[in-house]
C-alpha cells in the first residue's frame, strides 16, 4: 500500500473509487464534477490517496474553508484493510496541524461507516439534514485518541 497527497492527475481514479462504494452512495453520480474534485484539492482542502498496484482504492479529502471531512472513501474490496484508518491519520493530523480546533462530517446512520467513526473517537452530535447523523472531532480528542 502507498499512502500519499492526491493530485488533480488522481481525479478519475478518486471517482471510481467515490461511484464504487457500497454504502453513502451518490443518488447521480454526476452529481460531483470534474471541478468540484479540482476545487476541493487545490483550494478549499487537500486530499491523500491510497494506491495499490498504481490503482487507486481509496482516498480522503477535508474542506478547510467548512471545517468538513468532504470525503473518505474506500472500494468494498478492500476494506478492513486498515486503509481509512490511515487515511483519517494523515487527513486529521495535517488539519489539526493548522490553527484548526474542530472538525465535522456526515455520514448514514446505521452504516459501516458510521460505526468506523464511533470507534476512532468522533463524538454524534446530532443530525446534518434529514438522512445523515453529524459527527464532531476536536483537536483535543484527536491529540488524546492517538
Amino acid at each position: 500500500m502507498n499512502f500519499r497527497e492526491a493530485t488533480i492527475e488522481d481525479i478519475a481514479q478518486i471517482h471510481v473509487v467515490r461511484n464504487g462504494v457500497n454504502e453513502n452512495k451518490l443518488s447521480d453520480p454526476e452529481r460531483i464534477t470534474y471541478n468540484d474534485y479540482v476545487e476541493f484539492l487545490t483550494i478549499r482542502g487537500k486530499g491523500w490517496v491510497c494506491e495499490m498496484d498504481n490503482r487507486i482504492v481509496g482516498f480522503a479529502v477535508v474542506d478547510v474553508q467548512e471545517d468538513n471531512i468532504w470525503a473518505l472513501f474506500i472500494l468494498p474490496a478492500f476494506e478492513g484493510k486498515g486503509i481509512g484508518r490511515k487515511l483519517q491519520e494523515l487527513m486529521l493530523t495535517w488539519y489539526f496541524s493548522g490553527n484548526k480546533d474542530c472538525v465535522w462530517l456526515g455520514t448514514c446512520p446505521d452504516t459501516r461507516a458510521a460505526a468506523f467513526y464511533r470507534k476512532s473517537g468522533w463524538q454524534e452530535t446530532g443530525r446534518n439534514g434529514e438522512k445523515e447523523l453529524k459527527f464532531e472531532m476536536t483537536r483535543a480528542a484527536w491529540r488524546k485518541g492517538r
